[in-house]
């Protein structure tokens, strides 16, 4: 099993004709995702790649039963794409798409509140459950099919830990870019609850960064249950200036809170095995493992 996408993921992809539409379209098909169409208003009737262009995500949606849409389209489209989507009831929507506004976003979790809508992003790598289904720009070369559920705001750390994990022979259930922006769709408690109920998940990656507060809820959610899986945390940014924008909106640290130092304290006051840099968590996975039977032997 996996979460979020399997084997059974129906795509579309909004904004598929595209120069970056059409690369990731292709790529995801060549890695045995099931794309059944594109959207692109205007151009309903047509092909592209061999697949059926609709005008709404709707159309789409009736015509193909996706449930799951790719949004890759400029920044000032894409608050109204994902609501579309939303709107539509596609069940996972993935936003690549990098500064988008933020009042955007503030309608878009608007129309996502009350909804089933898993929301992946914006600015996110995508989703990737390997052997199964990749949606997004995140790079399929160094994974393999296992057990180890990643979820992360980094996307460069994404990679180095992917190829890390495989090279250890740790493959991965599921693999989720959750995005670096302020305000986005799924977190790491969404992720981490996820990964819980997914029976194929033996232990979970979290890779955070200063900046927000996605770390200390995912910290309290640990503490609020017997989480009953090893966690291994890696917070990078512990040398960056305090209150320094570092790459992107999310990660800011301000008013002493967010820090790296911070997190990682909350995160091990938790339980959370935590690794010291890149090149430590595979090691950190196999110390969080070995705990493991001793925090079951004590409940």
């Amino acid at each position: 099993m996996a979460i979020f996408v399997n084997s059974e993921t129906r795509l579309i992809v909004q904004g598929m004709t595209g120069r970056s539409g059409t690369f990731y379209t292709d790529e995801a098909i060549r890695y045995g995702t099931t794309c059944v169409g594109g959207v692109r208003p205007g151009k309903g009737g047509a092909r592209h790649l061999g697949l059926p262009l609709f005008n709404t995500v709707r159309e789409a949606a009736e015509s193909t039963q996706a449930n799951a849409s790719l949004v890759i389209v400029p920044a000032p489209q894409a608050g109204p794409a994902m609501i579309e989507a939303i709107e539509a009831g596609i069940g996972v929507v993935v936003c690549v798409t990098e500064r988008v506004p933020q009042h955007d976003m503030s309608r878009v979790k608007q129309a996502l509140a009350g909804t089933d809508t898993v929301l992946i992003g914006p600015n996110s790598q995508g989703i990737l459950t390997p052997g199964q289904c990749k949606i997004g720009v995140m790079p399929t070369v160094n994974a393999m099919p296992g057990h180890i559920g990643i979820a992360s705001r980094s996307a460069s750390l994404t990679s180095e830990i992917l190829a890390q994990c495989s090279k250890a022979g740790l493959g991965q259930s599921t693999t989720v870019g959750i995005g670096g922006d302020t305000l986005h769709g799924v977190g790491f408690v969404d992720c981490l609850k996820a990964f819980r109920d997914d029976p194929e998940t033996e232990a979970v990656v979290l890779i955070g960064e200063i900046g927000g507060r996605g770390e200390e809820e995912a910290a309290a959610y640990l503490e609020s249950v017997d989480y009953g899986k090893p966690v291994v945390a890696l917070v990078v940014g512990r040398h960056a200036p305090r209150g320094r924008r570092m790459g992107h909106a999310g990660t800011l640290s301000v008013l002493g809170g967010g820090t790296a130092e911070d997190k990682i304290a909350r995160l091990r006051a938790a339980g959370v095995e935590i690794a010291a840099h890149a090149d430590d968590v595979v090691s950190a996975v196999a110390r969080a493992t070995a705990k493991a039977p001793q925090k079951a032997a004590a409940r």
